[in-house]
């Protein structure tokens, strides 16, 4: 094994100084598995609709409210709580996507388009890409969402690029781009029936998600004629951006920014328990609830089947297994506003990983932030 320089551990979450999260756990995924009760594989598709109604009511009641209202007081309410149950709505269709809606995949996949192209995203596009994240999650080269770039990698991007990519607020606005284009080292477009992203089988589901997504988008255009250009900008298009904003920091925060450092793996040293298991929980206080409890992360990573609504039940009954390797999330205020001074300092800090080594973890280039 060719291992790259840990940082230097210290303990937080209760962990000993001298834990390495890179050690290969002693337990099997099946242990996990068989730590959780059998009621929480149970998918019940009229509770998972009671969430996608509950949402939908929502959405609707504020946008009348603030329609009628019709001030800058309220529009300035309005904008970020929209935008948060647009998230809300992606998480749904995420469930749809993973199969954890219901046991029916022609309804998750009428559900999930539904839901997915209200708020301008490709369902199948984003549904394949998504799988091969959780297929291949914490592997460098594999993995799909976030991936660490190579040192290699890195050093060819202009100085422009690589401070916008590591500077808030821009990174938490990547989702559009990233569904047409990708990471940079990576190709193809989640539109793209075509795209190396897709197996040719894939090929018709995406090809109908971009006409959905066209759907879409040409009806907003519609309105913003029938309607007015503003008008269409204050109900849905700047709700549409705090979406994209939560989904970036959310998934951002799944996989970096824990006070001490985690892995990164290649070759024989991945394996589908050690990547899931470095994926952090994340407690969102109020938000918990909103957006579906997706901040319990870990156990969805690893057995993504579990509906939202049983991940906190399952996570506390895998605990005792996990021992060691579960990262205890700290306890939120009401507003998750803790979480952005973690945000901040990955973004200083975890900038690259090494092009060589098995095991590695991010490195900084320390000329980037410069004051």
């Amino acid at each position: 094994m060719v291992k790259d320089t840990e940082p230097l551990a210290y303990a937080a979450n209760g962990h000993p100084k001298d834990f390495d999260a890179s050690a290969p756990p002693p337990f099997k995924i099946a242990e996990i598995r068989a730590a959780i009760p059998e009621h929480c594989w149970v998918k019940n598709p009229w509770r998972s609709l009671s969430y996608v109604l509950r949402d939908v009511v929502v959405i609707a009641a504020l946008a009348a409210a603030a329609i009628h209202f019709d001030n800058w007081f309220i529009w300035l309410l309005y904008w970020p709580v929209q935008g948060t149950m647009f998230w809300a709505i992606f998480v749904l269709g995420h469930d749809c996507g993973h199969g954890s809606f219901s046991n029916s995949s022609f309804f998750n996949n009428l559900v999930g388009h539904i839901l997915h192209s209200s708020i301008l995203v490709p369902y199948h596009g984003w549904r394949v890409s998504h799988r091969t994240h959780h297929q291949n999650h914490g592997h460098i080269e594999k993995d799909e969402s976030w991936v660490p770039l190579t040192e290699k990698i890195y050093k060819n991007l202009d100085y422009m690029t690589r401070l916008a990519r590591f500077t808030v607020p821009f990174p938490l606005f990547a989702y559009p781009i990233y569904l047409f284009g990708r990471s940079p080292g990576k190709e193809g477009s989640h539109f793209n029936p075509y795209s190396n992203l897709f197996p040719p089988n894939e090929r018709k589901g995406i090809a109908i998600s971009t006409l959905c997504w066209l759907i879409m988008f040409s009806l907003l255009i519609y309105l913003s004629f029938i309607i007015s250009p503003l008008q269409v900008i204050k109900v849905y298009g700047i709700p549409y951006w705090i979406f994209v904003m939560w989904l970036d920091f959310v998934t951002y925060l799944h996989h970096h920014g824990h006070p001490r450092k985690l892995p990164w793996y290649r070759g024989q040293e991945w394996s589908y328990l050690r990547g899931g298991l470095t994926t952090v929980d994340r407690d969102y206080g109020w938000i918990n609830n909103i957006h579906h409890d997706i901040g319990t992360h870990v156990i969805h990573h690893l057995f993504p089947q579990i509906p939202h609504y049983n991940l906190v039940e399952a996570t506390k009954a895998a605990k005792g297994v996990l021992g060691e390797y579960y990262r205890e999330p700290e306890r939120s205020a009401p507003i998750p506003f803790h979480l952005i001074k973690y945000l901040m300092q990955s973004m200083r800090e975890d900038h690259f990983v090494s092009d060589t080594g098995d095991v590695v973890y991010y490195q900084t280039d320390p000329h980037l932030h410069q004051d």
